[in-house]
């Protein structure tokens, strides 16, 4: 059948499976946007207060699905605005598709109002990008944007689409999904019997768990495998949930704000196994002291990754899920009871622990949430002090709970984030948990939680301060705080009720525990106004450079 542009999109929309698109709509979009009225019953449009909101949102649908997210912006500014959610989604592996507007082919190249060369734009941040110049290759070109979106590592990918594309008509042919396989092709035998000998021979074998596993879906793999070769496990940002951190063998989050039984053990472990994970700066540190007494296994399936960061011994390259799969049959049981009987020792030397008192503390917050929600909440964040908080005192038993920028360290991708992961997990109660200097940065986007009545529960960890930042100013430049202090409003509780959100200001311990119940109750969206002490820190803290078994206590 004959289609314009625009429908065609819709339809390989549908193809793709796709139910909801965050986006804002402009002039070179504006035939796109017709069409979306017209498929509104199948396909549910989300208007966003900004195209940087549309592009987190999308971002959070994704990691709290596995699914592809779908942002949709006009030409020009409204491009330029995704460019930091589709730099987020490239950092952290985020699968996302990303479809732009642009003017018409004959002013293209021409600096027309409002063009810009999207694609070259983000060609460093993205999988793969597309302008699309013949209707006739759109339809084919968005089932290999998805493809490639979801394929080997995910990441986003950006459809141009100029706009006399979406009026031009061709013959649509529907298609199926292709589907996207697991990468195995790349795993050889011969790497799985070495890892499985280094194994064997280990007495201290330790695991650092990332992204991939929540990725490739191997939560229930990497359990297996960690009580068969009897290692403790430590996560990284991006791997939190991947790995139960109620189970025994769990040592919780690893690198410069991670535990001192992560940080010890990674140093003291003669076998090092990292399963999808990327060796991040603010895991290793000072990379000539990291994981130094270990034979390095890399396990990813990113050959990129190899050997980039830190030097492994050895690697297998490719899905996590079935490498592990493979090295549990291949492996029988192993005993370790001396190396975890110090590891358990560490563990219970330094707990993340903070002074317990009548004071409202973030520490108390965080605990009180996973209290009141019965570690059964999606949690989101923004960036600063309160990540790592809701990092180390939440504790987090499955995937796709913990929703948060890492690699990019995106202030400002929470709020849409929570928007995203809350639409896509209806059934389940999404707690978004912000510093005040983020939020300020997209809290625009109360205008979409209230106009869609997402019941997101909004806790501000507000310190009138760029707490992260302040943190580092004391430690690190004899507290000179050269424009930290946020000193200028708002009154978040006042913002929210000219949202027509229901707010709070919590000053005690006893008024924020009675608000979040409160919030838990109501079916609608619902802000809380912690007020916290602007000297609080995040500790244990790893000093830039310095090894990560060198922690900074107090």
């Amino acid at each position: 059948m004959e289609l314009n542009g625009a429908q065609i999109l819709m339809e390989c929309l549908l193809e793709q499976g796709v139910d909801t698109v965050f986006g804002y709509p402009g002039g070179s979009v504006l035939n796109i946007y017709d069409e979306l009225y017209k498929y509104s019953e199948r396909i549910h449009h989300i208007l966003t207060a900004h195209e940087q909101g549309a592009s987190h949102a999308a971002d959070g649908y994704a990691r709290a699905t596995g699914k592809v997210g779908v942002c949709l912006a006009t030409s020009g500014p409204g491009a330029t605005n995704l460019v930091t959610g589709i730099a987020t989604a490239y950092m952290d592996s985020v699968s996302m598709v990303a479809i732009t507007g642009n003017v018409g082919r004959p002013l293209l190249g021409k600096d027309s109002f409002q063009e810009v060369d999207i694609t070259g734009v983000t060609m460093p941040i993205t999988k793969h990008n597309y302008i699309v110049k013949d209707v006739c290759k759109l339809a084919q070109t968005i089932r290999e944007a998805f493809y490639i979106a979801q394929s080997g590592r995910p990441g986003p990918v950006l459809i141009d689409i100029p706009k006399d594309i979406t009026a031009a008509k061709c013959d649509y042919v529907p298609a199926a999904p292709k589907k996207v396989c697991r990468q195995v092709y790349t795993i050889k035998q011969k790497d799985l019997d070495q890892v499985v000998k280094l194994i064997k021979a280990s007495k201290k074998p330790m695991i650092y768990s990332g992204g991939g596993i929540i990725a490739s879906g191997a939560d229930t793999e990497l359990l297996e495998f960690a009580e068969k070769i009897q290692a403790p496990v430590a996560t990284s940002l991006m791997g939190i949930g991947g790995f139960p951190e109620t189970h025994r063998l769990s040592t919780g989050l690893i690198g410069m704000h991670g535990s001192k039984a992560s940080n010890v053990a990674t140093t003291e472990c003669d076998l090092l196994l990292a399963i999808g994970a990327r060796f991040s700066d603010r895991v290793t540190s000072s990379v000539n002291t990291f994981a130094s007494n270990a034979t390095i296994i890399h396990i990813d399936v990113d050959p990129a990754e190899m050997s980039k960061n830190i030097s492994c011994y050895t690697s297998i390259i490719g899905d996590a899920k079935e490498i592990l799969t493979s090295l549990n049959e291949l492996l029988s049981q192993q005993d370790h009871t001396e190396w975890l009987d110090d590891v358990s020792r560490w563990k219970a030397e330094f707990k993340f622990d903070y002074q317990r008192d009548e004071k409202l503390r973030p520490e108390f917050i965080i605990e009180n949430i996973y209290e009141q929600t019965e570690g059964k909440a999606i949690i989101t964040t923004e960036v600063g002090q309160h990540q790592m908080w809701a990092a180390q005192f939440y504790k987090y038993t499955k995937p796709r709970t913990y929703i948060s920028s890492g690699g990019l360290g995106t202030m400002g991708y929470g709020t849409g984030a929570s928007i995203g992961a809350q639409l896509a997990k209806p059934g389940q109660q999404v707690v978004h948990i912000a510093g005040d200097g983020s939020f300020r940065m997209n809290c625009n986007e109360l205008a979409t939680i209230s106009h869609y009545n997402v019941p997101v529960i909004i806790v501000i960890l507000n310190n009138s301060v760029l707490g992260m930042v302040r943190q580092w100013q004391t430690m690190f430049y004899e507290a000179r705080y050269s424009e930290t202090v946020l000193d200028r409003g708002p009154d978040f509780v006042k913002l929210a009720e000219a949202y027509f959100i229901k707010g709070y200001d919590a000053y005690t311990q006893e008024a924020f525990q009675k608000a979040f119940k409160e919030a838990l109750a109501s079916d609608k969206p619902v802000l809380i106004n912690c007020h916290i002490d602007a000297d609080e820190k995040v500790l244990p803290m790893v000093a830039p450079g310095a090894p990560i078994n060198d922690l900074i206590l107090e």
